[in-house]
């Protein structure tokens, strides 16, 4: 590698472990509808999709059924109390970052999670000081799988898309970032969602762990 990219990162599930709040405020929600609580085995793999997902899980119930707006503006309300009682940057992920910040690359997140949610967590998890760039789900006009997130991040941080690398444990990160003519990481660590094997999104390289980042970019 002649020139080592700035890394872009998605937020829940590659950075940050926030299925015990997200997991938690759907239990919350359940218990509230006199519902038994999902194990959070059952929640976790859908919290890369956010309240759509949480609520899907929780309800059964999908975009464009009577409930669902009401079950998603519910469920976003009692995830905002509980933030960060348990959420935390991944174990594993600190000590790349370290080494990142020592190398003197640059990076930054780019997440769907709307800026409500984003801004606060990055914040009092000690990232917001760190990153570069912070692009929410509603900083541009569209989310991912939509590639105009990750070019806003290129754009405000100075550089040519082709300059960076997007690393993410969904499969929309993965259409994102192609589409933003980046290189592209798959993060085996995180959520996965429900759909293909991580082995079919046609990430550049899957990485199975934080630290093999560090080898992809000969810092290890």
């Amino acid at each position: 590698m002649t020139a080592r990219p700035v890394l872009l990162f998605d937020l829940d599930g590659t950075l940050i472990d926030s299925a015990p709040d997200l997991a938690g405020a759907a239990n919350d929600l359940r218990a509230a509808h006199g519902l038994p609580p999902l194990p959070h085995a059952d929640l976790r793999p859908m919290v890369g999709a956010g309240a759509r997902g949480m609520v899907g899980v929780a309800f059964g119930v999908a975009p464009g059924d009577a409930r669902f707006d009401g079950l998603k503006d519910a469920f976003l309300a009692r995830y905002a109390e509980r933030l960060l009682h348990s959420t935390r940057v991944f174990d594993t992920v600190l000590p790349v970052l370290d080494t990142l910040d020592r190398a003197g690359l640059g990076w930054g997140i780019v997440t769907n999670k709307a800026m409500r949610f984003t801004a606060p967590l990055v914040d009092g998890l000690g990232l917001a000081q760190r990153a570069q760039v912070v692009i929410a789900g509603d900083t541009t006009p569209h989310a991912k799988p939509h590639p105009e997130p990750l070019l806003e991040a290129a754009r405000r941080i100075g550089v040519a898309p082709t300059a960076c690398a997007y690393i993410g444990d969904d499969h929309r990160d993965m259409l994102a970032g192609r589409a933003a003519g980046m290189a592209t990481l798959a993060a085996a660590w995180g959520y996965l969602g429900q759909g293909e094997p991580i082995e079919a999104w046609g990430a550049d390289h899957v990485l199975s762990a934080p630290h093999q980042l560090l080898q992809w970019l000969d810092l290890a």
